[in-house]
């Protein structure tokens, strides 16, 4: 990745963002490009905060700057300790990114979230470890009125490369303010497969995962014990 470089300040970015923060003022407090900034947020949940009159913006306090740089040390200290990713490694953690998230229920593969980046994750493994039909492989989105239709349409459509006219119609949602104030600007995404043998495929391995046989009772040496020598 290319902003790999500047763990500390895309984390600084988005948590700046995520208070309400304008790209502008992002780019100005940390000396970095606007489109670093873009790229580096574009999927954190962001509403404008009304500015006060007279009120000067301040920049992130110590204890905000000790968390974002205790935020980068931990991001570089996760890839040190996972490091490279083995096929059976991609399996295993798409198997139990379906077990958290996806559907259960017989007859079709199912897997809804927010996060492009997990969407992207189950769409990569679908395709890696099971003989994906791509004409069957279907889109719905769910988003709030008064956000970007088109936008998060082509947004989803580049991440998952599944064709836009197999998207199916797009719910759009009316927010309950009285307990929720803050919407998913992309909304969240469902990735469908109707096809029974993949989904039952996916429920054996993930049985193999979840649900593993006991160890069989070890015997004889194998179990440490030894045995005694007896002259004739």
């Amino acid at each position: 990745m290319g902003y790999r470089g500047k763990v500390g300040e895309r984390e600084a970015a988005r948590d700046l963002r995520a208070r309400g923060w304008t790209m502008n003022a992002i780019s100005a407090e940390l000396g970095v490009a606007k489109s670093s900034v873009s790229l580096w947020t574009r999927d954190v949940p962001f509403e404008v905060r009304p500015a006060r009159t007279g009120a000067r913006r301040r920049g992130p306090n110590v204890l905000q700057r000790r968390k974002a740089a205790e935020i980068a040390d931990l991001m570089e200290e996760g890839r040190r300790r996972i490091g490279a990713l083995t096929e059976r490694d991609l399996l295993v953690a798409g198997l139990l990114l379906y077990a958290g998230e996806g559907a259960k229920r017989d007859g079709a593969v199912k897997f809804a979230n927010t996060d492009p980046r997990l969407v992207r994750m189950f769409c990569m493994w679908l395709r890696r470890f099971f003989a994906v039909d791509e004409s069957r492989l279907r889109g719905r989105l769910y988003l709030h009125e008064g956000l970007d239709l088109d936008a998060a349409m082509e947004f989803w459509t580049s991440l998952t490369e599944i064709p836009a006219r197999q998207f199916t119609r797009p719910y759009r949602a009316v927010a309950d303010v009285s307990y929720r104030s803050t919407k998913h600007p992309l909304g969240c995404l469902t990735v469908s497969y109707t096809c029974s043998r993949t989904h039952r495929s996916i429920m054996g391995l993930m049985a193999a995962v979840l649900e593993p046989p006991a160890p069989v009772p070890a015997t004889g040496a194998e179990a440490g014990t030894v045995t005694a020598f007896i002259p004739g």
